[in-house]
């Protein structure tokens, strides 16, 4: 019996990959070479670190690690300058509904993200009050596919993770959410979802019956 559910945010709840691709865009002009889209499928679920390094590669560019610091803080001051902007607007095709029917039934409801600007987000698209427990990358040191964001939103909601559904848009997430000894279902391609335990290609139309797994 599913008594909680916890969502990732970025590909879930909202789609922010956008707003990072401008912010990576934006620092590549600066830098004075041409960033594509493309070249930003690469940096999906990449760390910020890691992401810059692809980025200077691709630009054919080095720096000393003070510097990456500095251009990777720029890159994130940007983001959080579009984030900033967001409403209710952004949020994706369905969620909410779901949000509030989940509430409707007593099931728990927490965030398992490692964005370390998710608060900032949920704030700007009025959806916090909708959460039972926030799990962001300012209370986990490990990345996904490590299960900590999982097993902590768990244990702040007070359930087994076998309590648990997790909601994922990416391959490590649906690791994470298995080695938590959680039920997960895929928000986005069965092609590359498909160890999830079910697959949709979005909230629009889906019930809490999505939960009989």
């Amino acid at each position: 019996m599913i008594k909680g559910c916890i969502f990732d945010l970025d590909g879930v709840i909202v789609d922010t990959a956008k707003y990072h691709y401008l912010a990576w865009k934006r620092l590549a002009n600066e830098l004075g070479f041409e960033f594509t889209e493309e070249d930003n499928e690469r940096l999906k679920g990449v760390s910020r670190m890691k992401s810059l390094e692809i980025l200077l590669e691709i630009g054919n560019k080095d720096f000393d690690e003070e510097t990456k610091i500095e251009l990777a803080e720029k890159k994130n001051g940007w983001y959080v300058e579009y984030i900033s902007k967001m409403d209710e607007s952004e949020i994706l095709d369905g969620v909410k509904e779901f949000l509030t029917e989940l509430r409707e039934k007593g099931i728990k409801i927490s965030l398992g993200s490692v964005s370390k600007n998710a608060m900032t987000i949920l704030k700007n698209i009025n959806l916090l009050p909708y959460f039972d427990a926030v799990i962001d990358g300012t209370k986990v040191t490990n990345a996904k596919p490590d299960p900590e964001v999982f097993l902590k939103a768990a244990e702040e909601l007070g359930l087994k993770p076998e309590e648990c559904c997790v909601f994922e848009d990416a391959v490590a997430g649906i690791e994470a959410a298995r080695r938590a000894n959680m039920k997960v279902i895929g928000v986005g391609s069965p092609e590359i979802l498909g160890s999830a335990d079910k697959v949709i290609d979005g909230f629009k139309g889906i019930t809490i019956d999505i939960l009989n797994l």
